[in-house]
């Protein structure tokens, strides 16, 4: 990494972690501030996170030919001013119309700066960083959306929706901050992934067509949804009811669960890192998938055990925690995989497509797990059971397409250097 790649890679860090403080402000008051404070009633603001969500949707596939044309700083500064002023308009919306149109801002500015920062991180890291590059991120996402909702927590009262507006506001200036900040860094361009492009694919043709005919990719795309329906879709609709009806978790338990698993996510990324990085990525992506697997089978404890409350309580934080360990895991695989797998012209229309997939995955995520994790109690967590181990099963098949430079970088970027500085043989007759 050159200096200044270094220096540019702080920057957008930087932005990245104020951003996601302004987000954990905001993001677990949003359904009361507007059904409670605005009094806009419990359909209302149903319908406002639906359309934070499908905004995600409209927006994203258009996303990544804007970044591959014009260069990810750009589409990131405008979402981050799109963003900016969806949660200011949000702090003062007062109306159905005015709220439904600040969640639209406000979703469609969040979702476009996924695939810019994901694609702005490519640019400036090379193979051999981009895996601690992203678990940077990762943990500075998490670090700062824990801070912003402990903080933000403590400043909130229901009964004065003066207190609303100024954390809409804080986050509003939040996304201008990481307008700023990671518009001021100057973006070289990355080092060439050919050695991580594949061969014989990647002209099949342009934007989703090549996506489409590219096998690896559709693959990681299908572990990708699967990865994000069992456990993101699941934190705050069906794990959050099966905890509450199941096992009787009290609510204020609920926001515990989610501290456990910031916690081990900020204490383990580090600590997992070295022993992610040497090894392939698709094994330790089928380790999370086993991981994962057990914490459903605790979280059958706490719900489906005859233990007491003390122990079915610590059961369910724990499902959380185990959850947080695989998701260190997994954030410096899956996201460096996604852009080793990219042709360079393309990475920003990758980086898309894959934080569509997991949008629709956070869609249907809570529609399906909501009422089995309320009402069918054994069935949903042998279906999540299930599905985390067919993470393993799809991490293990999409390790078997894969190059060596594309699953183990570490030891690709190694043979390289050997065979770079291997010394001539000395002629027989020198």
């Amino acid at each position: 990494m050159t200096k200044a790649m270094g220096a540019a890679m702080r920057r957008i860090q930087a932005g990245n972690a104020l951003s996601a403080f302004g987000l954990g402000f905001t993001v677990p008051y949003l359904y009361v501030y507007v059904a409670q404070v605005r009094d806009l009633g419990a359909t209302t603001a149903g319908v406002v996170l639906a359309v934070f969500a499908m905004a995600a949707l409209v927006v994203l596939p258009f996303t990544g030919r804007v970044i591959d044309r014009r260069g990810p700083l750009p589409v990131l500064v405008g979402a981050a001013v799109l963003a900016s002023a969806g949660a200011l308009s949000m702090g003062f919306a007062s109306s159905v119309p005015a709220a439904v149109a600040s969640a639209a801002l406000l979703g469609a500015g969040t979702a476009v700066m996924q695939p810019a920062l994901a694609t702005m991180i490519v640019w400036c890291s090379g193979p051999a960083t981009r895996t601690r590059a992203f678990a940077l991120q990762f943990f500075l996402q998490n670090l700062g959306l824990g801070i912003g909702g402990l903080i933000g927590g403590q400043l909130v009262d229901q009964s004065r929706p003066a207190s609303f507006t100024l954390l809409f506001s804080i986050e509003a200036v939040m996304f201008l901050v990481l307008a700023g900040v990671a518009g001021s860094a100057k973006m070289p361009r990355s080092m060439p992934l050919s050695d991580a492009r594949p061969t014989g694919e990647q002209g099949a043709g342009v934007g989703i067509r090549a996506i489409l005919g590219h096998r690896a990719m559709v693959q990681l795309c299908v572990l990708g949804f699967v990865v994000f329906f069992a456990c993101y879709g699941q934190f705050e609709s069906g794990l959050a009811a099966y905890g509450t009806e199941a096992a009787g978790i009290q609510p204020s338990t609920l926001g515990i669960a989610l501290a456990a698993n910031t916690a081990v996510i900020v204490v383990a990324q580090f600590l997992v890192l070295k022993f992610v990085e040497r090894r392939r990525r698709s094994r330790v992506i089928a380790a999370v998938g086993l991981i994962w697997a057990f914490a459903w089978i605790v979280a059958g404890y706490a719900g489906l055990g005859h233990g007491s409350q003390a122990m079915a309580t610590a059961a369910f934080v724990s499902t959380y925690a185990l959850f947080g360990l695989g998701e260190a895991m997994l954030s410096p695989t899956v996201a460096p995989l996604v852009a080793d797998l990219a042709p360079e012209s393309m990475v920003g229309q990758y980086n898309s497509a894959f934080a569509l997939v997991k949008q629709l995955a956070l869609a249907v995520g809570p529609a399906v797990g909501g009422p089995m994790g309320a009402a069918l109690h054994g069935p949903y967590i042998v279906t999540f059971v299930l599905f985390s181990l067919g993470i393993t099963v799809l991490a293990l098949r999409l390790g078997k397409g894969l190059t060596p430079a594309q699953d183990q970088p570490v030891l690709a970027a190694a043979s390289r250097v050997v065979s770079v500085h291997k010394p001539e043989p000395t002629p027989a007759n020198a």
